[in-house]
């Protein structure tokens, strides 16, 4: 029984330590450092659960393996009782850490996302066979073809839909997933932090050219992105 409260006692901490954990390594985006940051909480329950029941497994298996004659297990209630309680306490903080990143605007997705964080750059995805076509409709209503170009450090919220059949939108180092669906509007949002360049892609197949529809995302200082929105309206 000694072993038994230690071992709930060491799980307990590993709980208290995932909640006030953060994510060391510098995130892309607002939403990348979510979704990184909740999957290295639940590392932290995953990985002493595992090796926990492998453990108990291996003993199981050296102690009882010459044992011909094995008699039932007796009723060990203060054993039930414990792990029940270890399991309620493990599903709770799965359920709220999980909630608190999925309620969050920029992981969250929807027809409609207000935004919390300022004046958001809007850019509108609509995906086709086989291809992109990103505009800015609330910029001057261009087009950029497959490109999408936003600043750093601002809210960012992309309307997804389609014109033909069902895609999905996905830029993996940015975090952000959503499907395009036809006569539907699927809203993202994100912030981004760090400049560069990043691959997006169709991720529902849609055809014999599905593999073809790539776009990118270039994150840039604000001062580039005001000259490169500059140009493009001035181009119209």
């Amino acid at each position: 029984m000694r072993k038994t409260r230690l071992a709930l006692v060491s799980l307990l901490a590993v709980v208290v330590a995932g909640l006030v954990a953060d994510p060391v390594a510098a995130q892309a985006s607002a939403s990348a450092e979510l979704i990184n940051g909740l999957n290295g909480k639940l590392l932290y329950i995953a990985v002493p659960i595992t090796i926990l029941v492998e453990v108990i497994l291996l003993y199981t298996v050296v102690k009882f393996r010459n044992n011909d004659d094995p008699s039932p297990t007796q009723e060990n209630r203060r054993l039930e009782i414990t792990w029940t309680i270890a399991t309620a306490i493990i599903l709770l903080f799965v359920g709220v850490a999980s909630y608190g990143v999925l309620a969050n605007e920029n992981v969250a997705t929807g027809p409609e996302i207000e935004s919390t964080q300022g004046e958001p750059v809007v850019v509108h995805a609509e995906a086709y066979q086989w291809g992109w076509e990103m505009s800015y409709p609330e910029s001057g209503n261009f087009s950029t073809g497959t490109e999408i170009v936003v600043p750093k450090d601002r809210p960012v919220q992309i309307q997804v839909t389609s014109r033909d059949v069902i895609h999905g939108f996905h830029v993996p180092k940015l975090a952000l997933k959503t499907d395009a669906m036809p006569g539907q509007v699927n809203t993202i949002k994100t912030v981004p932090y760090e400049e560069g360049t990043y691959q997006g892609y169709c991720t529902e197949y849609c055809g014999v050219a599905h593999s073809q529809m790539y776009f990118t995302v270039e994150v840039v200082s604000q001062d580039e992105y005001q000259q490169w929105l500059d140009e493009q309206q001035s181009s119209e």
